[in-house]
Order: C-alpha cells, then structure tokens, then sequence
C-alpha cells in the first residue's frame, strides 16, 4: 500500500531544502553530508532519506527550485508595456530582489551541480535558457543590431548576468547602495557605461 503524503509534506520539504543549501554553501557540495543536513535541519537522517534518498536529488531540487523561484521573481516584474530601457530596468529589479533571500540556493545553483545526471543537467539549462532569453529579447529591442551581429546577442546577455549573479558575494544592504539603487546603477552602467555615473 503506497505511503500517503503528510499534510505539512511541502513545508518540510523546503523547510530541508533551506538547510541543505545553507549547509552546501558553508562546507561545499563534496565536503557536506547527509548527516550534517540532517542536524541542521533537526530531523533524523531517515527522515531526510524519505524526502531526499541521496545528495544529489538535494542538489538538483535546490537548483531547480531556485530557477522556480527566479523565473517567477522575473515573470512579476516584467513591464512589457514600457519602454525597453525601463523594462530592462524592471527585469534586473526582479532579479535583485530575488537574489535577497536565495544567495545560498544561488551559490549551490552557481558551483554544485557538477555532480548531476545529464537529464538533470539538461532541465535546469532549459530552465537558465528561458530566464537568458527573456533578457535577451529586451537588450535586442533595445539595441536591434545585437541580433544581427555574428555573436548574436547571448555574449551580452551572459555579461550582464555575470554582474548580477555575484552580487551576493559583497553587496550589503546596510551599505551606500539599497537594491533598488544596485538595479538603477547596474541599468545605466550596462547601458551607458561607467562615464555615465555620478
């Protein structure tokens, strides 16, 4: 007779997705074990089995979840009735503000899924395609020649992804900068350059 699902199944779920990845950030993904997950999250290690049979089903689910999670951030804070500036503007907004409780979802996303099946692999790739490609499509309505040179407009794109993703290794929301001042720094920086800053 097939086990039915606890009520709370969902809450707990993320409730050890929350440890793992913070366990995963702080000793790295060779480094942590199951059983440490387990202490973090204070459950016993059948417990965690029952939910997650291996480490890297952990892994996967914690960078599938967060592309979830950053797609829909980025889906809510599109504006396609703006102009492109504004609604790039928008788009790194969401990502930013995505970015405020996810950095150690992020980081497992960023250097722990080496380790992962191809098939896996391939979902979360799908999952990083569409979030570029909604990028993408703003910087080509922006400048439309970027789609007609032969790099084609994924070298830009990846650029601007490559500033936003390791924001989280050094902004402080308490410093100079909130996230809504990074998201207007970061538009005109990638649009107009650095002489363009006051």
């Amino acid at each position: 007779m097939a086990r039915t699902r606890a009520a709370d199944f969902d809450e707990k779920r993320r409730s050890i997705l929350d440890s793992a990845a913070a366990v995963f950030a702080k000793l790295g993904m060779e480094r942590a074990s199951m059983a440490q997950i387990a202490q973090e999250n204070n459950v016993s290690k059948a417990l965690l089995y029952h939910y997650y049979p291996s480490k890297e089903l952990l892994l996967f689910d914690i960078g599938r979840t967060h592309l979830v999670e950053l797609e829909q951030a980025i889906t809510e804070a599109d504006r396609p009735d703006l102009e492109p500036r504004q609604r790039l503007r928008h788009l790194i907004g969401g990502v930013l503000e995505n970015y405020r409780t996810a950095a150690n979802f992020h980081q497992v996303l960023l250097n722990g899924t080496g380790s992962l099946s191809e098939g896996q692999k391939t979902e979360l790739q799908q999952m990083e395609r569409r979030i570029v490609k909604a990028f993408s499509d703003v910087l080509a309505d922006i400048n439309p020649q970027l789609g007609k040179a032969r790099a084609g407009v994924t070298p830009i794109t990846m650029s601007l992804f490559g500033i936003l993703n390791w924001a989280y290794t050094w902004f402080k929301p308490s410093g100079a900068l909130n996230r809504e001042g990074y998201a207007d720094m970061v538009t005109s920086l990638f649009l107009d350059g650095v002489n363009s800053l006051k």
